[in-house]
């Protein structure tokens, strides 16, 4: 079990750690030798560059390097849910939970709801069935928290010379179309190729290829269909916040009026902190907010801070809210299709 909310020490890195991880958390080039074209944009060599995103991945500084898939633009589910368990319980509960690979992510967090996971699957219908399976399993009720609007996601950090680090707002990676085409059987076994991450090599697509039995160019084709069309969101590096720094991770829920929070959320999406906001259900009596915004800091006094930034902003608008910090890191494996 990870502990989220304690202080790492700044991390030094080279210069060209912080630049691959400043540029490309997204951006990633597809084509056969996409190491060899950023080693010449940094005047670098590719045998250097390849060995410091090794290093960064193995350092557990990177989390993952490669695709991000978007569970909706697949057409399948996805869900946040959360349960109220009792403290002797916590641990067997989070084994019964952790065990359905349908679970992405699931965070301890301090508040009587205190396991917040989220559910990905291949199909909508998928996901009240597996809430349900996660109910008869551990005796417990479960809250369904699906997301109703999204206003942003993107965490994209911004590492400076100094160690510091802060959160800056997601780099446009490339140019979307309205074209939602569903993935066919051969984009689906590209997916689970890949889903985990890309070999971190010269000839990474070289070596996806030989395991789909794909041609190098219609792997990089479709990779590239898939971004456009919002399947991928990006392909980079996923750094590892909390490694870097950001220790803090306060998921803050509003009370808002319905008919404003359009407007609202789209305000508090645009503020360089929050890296994820959306509109979710409430559950009255127990849950009355209907507004979830992710902040991040190097500690929680820095988290209550920004916290106050957007109490601030939504003045009388909002009349309630409370930020849930996280306590540990329960599991984090991301999207996930059968083998």
């Amino acid at each position: 079990m990870n502990h989220a909310a304690r202080e790492h020490a700044p991390l030094t890195l080279s210069k060209l750690q912080r630049q691959f991880i400043n540029q490309f958390q997204g951006n990633f080039p597809l084509q056969q030798r996409p190491f060899r074209q950023i080693a010449e944009q940094l005047n670098r060599t590719e045998d250097e560059l390849v060995d410091t995103v090794q290093q960064l991945a193995a350092e557990n500084i990177l989390t993952r390097f490669g695709p991000l898939y978007d569970a909706d633009a697949l057409g399948g589910g996805l869900t946040l849910a959360a349960m109220s368990v009792p403290e002797e319980r916590y641990a067997t509960v989070t084994a019964m939970v952790n065990r359905f690979p349908q679970v992405a992510h699931n965070y301890r967090r301090e508040h009587q709801l205190n396991m917040w996971f989220v559910v990905a699957t291949e199909t909508l219908a998928e996901i009240k069935q597996v809430l349900q399976s996660i109910e008869n399993t551990t005796g417990l009720t479960v809250y369904n928290f699906p997301k109703q609007q999204e206003f942003y996601i993107g965490l994209w950090l911004k590492l400076h010379s100094d160690g510091s680090v802060n959160t800056i707002p997601v780099q446009s990676c490339v140019t979307k179309t309205n074209n939602r085409n569903q993935a066919d059987a051969i984009d689906k076994n590209l997916i689970r190729a890949t889903q985990t991450g890309l070999p971190i090599t010269k000839t990474p697509y070289q070596s996806i290829a030989q395991n789909t039995g794909l041609s190098e160019q219609e792997t990089l084709q479709r990779l590239e269909r898939m971004l456009k069309s919002g399947i991928i969101r990006r392909i980079g590096a996923v750094p590892n916040h909390y490694r870097l720094g950001l220790a803090a991770n306060g998921m803050t829920v509003w009370d808002v009026d319905d008919s404003k929070i359009t407007e609202l959320g789209n305000t508090i999406g645009q503020l360089d902190f929050v890296s994820h906001c959306y509109q979710r259900p409430r559950h009255q009596p127990a849950w009355p907010y209907n507004l979830f915004a992710m902040v991040h800091g190097h500690n929680k006094t820095e988290v209550n801070d920004k916290v106050k930034q957007i109490e601030t902003l939504l003045g009388g608008n909002c009349r309630g809210h409370e930020t849930l910090f996280s306590s540990a890191i329960l599991k984090k494996t991301g999207l996930r299709l059968a083998a």
